[in-house]
């Protein structure tokens, strides 16, 4: 089984069946991958920082357990469990976790494929 779970059909998936990548130290990365859009579960250690950055895609995230403070196009943000942010293609964004590790959804449209191991190919 790959990395990826890939939905060219509909289907129903539990987190506990996907795989666990380790893009970087500090990070846990599980991807579901459909068509078109594609929604990742993330772990981070505490204190871990993402720099700014932009990139193409669509994204919104959604703060499962820990607190981050994201940054984005400039401005500071604190968001807790439940909130959730939207983040328009091309906005300048960054993130530090808080003191505690930090479970984050993020999805994306189009397609990460930056994120996609040739490996595991999309189609």
């Amino acid at each position: 089984m790959s990395a990826v779970q890939e939905l060219s059909k509909a289907k129903h998936l539990n987190w506990s069946t996907v795989p666990v990548e380790h893009p970087a130290e500090g990070i846990e990365r599980q991807m579901v991958v459909g068509q078109q859009m594609m929604i990742c579960r993330f772990r981070f250690a505490p204190l871990l920082v993402t720099p700014e950055h932009r990139h193409p895609h669509e994204q919104m995230s959604m703060v499962v357990s820990g607190r981050v403070r994201f940054f984005v196009e400039g401005e500071e943000r604190i968001v807790s469990p439940g909130d959730v942010l939207h983040f328009p293609s091309n906005c300048l964004h960054g993130a530090t976790m808080m003191d505690e590790e930090v479970v984050l959804i993020d999805i994306f449209t189009p397609l990460r494929e930056d994120f996609l191991s040739p490996r595991y190919p999309t189609k």
